[in-house]
């Protein structure tokens, strides 16, 4: 009998930057197990929940939520450090704008029909933390679609309609009402959940017994 894939729900905003640097620690670990199978699923998260439709100023968001712009760049450091380790760019001078991140995850939804969910994501958080994208921008955003393979058109349509900001929503604040308040967030078969952005081995461990449980495998 063939074994029961494991879900792996992947809790996570495209603004984070630990979520950036998760993501690819995941696939990291999803290399060291390629013999289980494995369903990933992207969730969305609202890391600033606060910031309005439009967004607001980079400067106005951090001196909001850290105190000042020079507040944060020690933590900026810390966080390009760990991203080049994992051959990632983060380029936080770039960012200009703070975006509410509703419209990013309707793109991560819609792209998620046709097998691209991981793949939008990455391409917005590149945008985002190397390029200094602003995701507020609808035309960065059709590009963005465009780019994995989404209808622009339809995109830009879609994205002029309050079409899944419900359901976007409800997902959302699902995940902090279940307890969630850091991520990346792994939940794993529904059950153990890992937060933070693990180490790939620690990540391919558990996944492993956690996948051996669920198929009755005993070590």
């Amino acid at each position: 009998m063939s074994a029961k894939p494991l879900q792996i729900d992947v809790v996570s905003d495209v603004v984070c930057p630990w979520c950036y640097i998760g993501k690819h620690r995941l696939e990291r670990a999803l290399e060291l197990v390629k013999d289980v199978p494995l369903e990933v699923r992207w969730r969305p998260f609202f890391l600033n929940p606060w910031v309005p439709r439009e967004g607001i100023s980079r400067e106005e968001y951090l001196t909001t939520k850290f105190g000042s712009v020079e507040a944060y760049e020690r933590i900026a450091g810390r966080v390009a450090q760990a991203a080049a380790e994992e051959g990632l760019e983060y380029n936080n001078a770039r960012v200009k704008r703070q975006p509410n991140t509703i419209d990013s995850h309707r793109l991560i939804h819609w792209a998620s029909k046709i097998g691209k969910a991981a793949q939008m994501k990455q391409k917005l958080m590149e945008l985002y933390f190397r390029d200094g994208g602003d995701l507020t921008d609808p035309n960065v955003l059709v590009q963005a679609a465009a780019d994995v393979g989404l209808d622009a058109e339809d995109v830009r349509r879609r994205l002029a309609t309050d079409e899944d900001v419900d359901l976007i929503t409800e997902e959302a604040v699902g995940a902090s009402e279940k307890g969630i308040s850091g991520v990346p967030t792994f939940v794993l078969a529904n059950k153990y959940a890992l937060s933070g952005a693990q180490p790939p081995e620690q990540l391919a461990d558990a996944i492993r017994q956690v996948a051996a449980e669920i198929n009755g495998v005993t070590a």
